[in-house]
């Protein structure tokens, strides 16, 4: 990382900044604002951004709607840090959510609010499933990604991550997800075989843990039929269902939950990321009403509900989902980004598509070619980050509301850079 003197000083990051910053590395500008799609620079450059917050800013930055009810609040001296008291913001979000998410998808759940990020609320998942069922083994899949806090991180499939063997993780067994082993394997029903088989080696489960659409796993979306079959083996067994939909949820995929189209209600759905739509930090804990075993304070935690982001959600979901128009408008972007990735795919040997919705990116097939990528791109004034056990996928989180003819500009800057990367390899050779 660069040290330059003005608005770009970095010095202070450098000397007193913990070593485990991450995204600034990738884009070592510093920022000082940003609007919708789009983030400026200290100096005014501006950038087109298709990480949005690493899908927490699905609406973009700085929605208008929300940052004036927020100011409003405020301004009125509304409770900013209320504990899990009851307070009119709180109510007035329930209500919102009741009405425009629940009810509309005859979904009955009790909300519990965790601590504010989503790694919490995979932990108090992990734990209300084993409080329910009085056992402690949790099965996660290949390439899931559920936090890094010791529990969800015992969960995560990423050696990184991880971190062993240092840390000691336990309670997880790890199953392969729906591909993982290639055609002519089920590994649904692999998973089912090693349960049911007193010798199989995989103690009996509290929950099945998955994400539809592994999002830093590499874009890996489940098939309805496999997702399906994990549901009944979940149910066969005694296990509870918990769905991870932090980073596919809040429309990312195209309806608001990733699960929707895949006929199953999970007994436990873990929110977070997008839920405020403002960028503020807040988590939610969907809880089938027949498993809200908690005692008061049983999960415990100062931050158990964000007052402000209990605001700006509210307005998101007023704005955003009171009809199917965002629904419309998503899968109409999501085919234009269907056919921008296919087209630089092409120009690419062996690269293709992965993912779901505006959840997408294309897999180059190395981690070092796809960074090379993004960092041309993002010289260039896109923002695009990778996924992936190898960094391979290269992946598109744009905002939802993104207009398209900005789209359009970062995908160009995108294929640009990937026929340059591709030209000088050529050259090279």
């Amino acid at each position: 990382m660069t040290i330059t003197a003005g608005t770009q000083d970095k010095s202070v990051f450098l000397r007193r900044e913990s070593e485990a910053r991450g995204y600034c590395r990738s884009f070592d500008v510093v920022f000082k604002s940003a609007r919708g799609a789009m983030m400026m620079d200290a100096d005014g450059r501006e950038y087109i951004d298709f990480l949005a917050g690493c899908a927490s800013l699905n609406y973009g930055h700085n929605d208008p709607d929300m940052k004036k009810a927020l100011l409003d609040y405020i301004e009125q001296d509304g409770v900013a840090q209320g504990l899990d008291l009851y307070t009119s913001a709180k109510r007035a979000f329930l209500k919102t959510f009741e009405r425009l998410i629940l009810k509309p998808r005859d979904l009955d759940y009790k909300v519990q609010f965790t601590g504010p990020t989503g790694t919490n609320t995979v932990e108090a998942a992990m734990k209300l499933a084993r409080k329910v069922t009085k056992r402690t083994n949790i099965i996660a899949f290949t390439n899931g990604y559920h936090g890094v806090t010791m529990g969800a991180l015992a969960a995560t499939g990423n050696k990184k991550n991880r971190m062993g063997p240092e840390i000691q993780l336990t309670g997880v067994s790890r199953a392969a997800f729906d591909g993982y082993l290639g055609d002519g394997y089920n590994t649904a029903e692999i998973l089912d075989r090693m349960l049911t088989d007193p010798s199989g080696g995989i103690d009996e489960p509290a929950a099945i843990l998955l994400e539809v659409v592994q999002g830093e796993g590499g874009l890996n979306p489940a098939t309805a039929k496999w997702t399906q079959r994990i549901a009944a083996i979940a149910k066969k067994h005694g296990a509870l269902l918990i769905v991870d939909e932090i980073q596919s949820g809040c429309g990312r995929t195209g309806t608001f939950f990733a699960f929707e189209t895949l006929g199953i209600v999970p007994d436990l759905v873990t929110v977070s990321k997008s839920i405020s739509g403002f960028g503020l930090p807040m988590a939610l804990l969907l809880i089938k009403p027949e498993h809200d075993t908690w005692r008061p304070a049983e999960h415990n935690g100062t931050y158990r509900g964000n007052q402000h982001a209990f605001v700006t959600a509210r307005v998101a979901l007023e704005k955003f989902w009171f009809d199917d128009a965002l629904v419309k408008s998503t899968a109409a972007k999501a085919k234009l980004v269907t056919q921008r990735l296919t087209e630089i795919a092409s120009t690419i040997p062996d690269a293709r598509l992965k993912g779901r919705g505006m959840m997408q990116g294309v897999d180059v097939g190395s981690g070092g070619l796809a960074e090379v990528i993004c960092r041309r791109a993002f010289d260039a004034g896109l923002i695009i980050e990778t996924s992936g056990a190898y960094h391979e996928v290269i992946k598109v989180l744009a905002p939802l509301t993104t207009p398209d003819e900005l789209l359009m500009r970062g995908f160009d800057i995108l294929e640009t850079a990937a026929r340059t990367t591709m030209a000088a390899r050529t050259r090279a050779a």
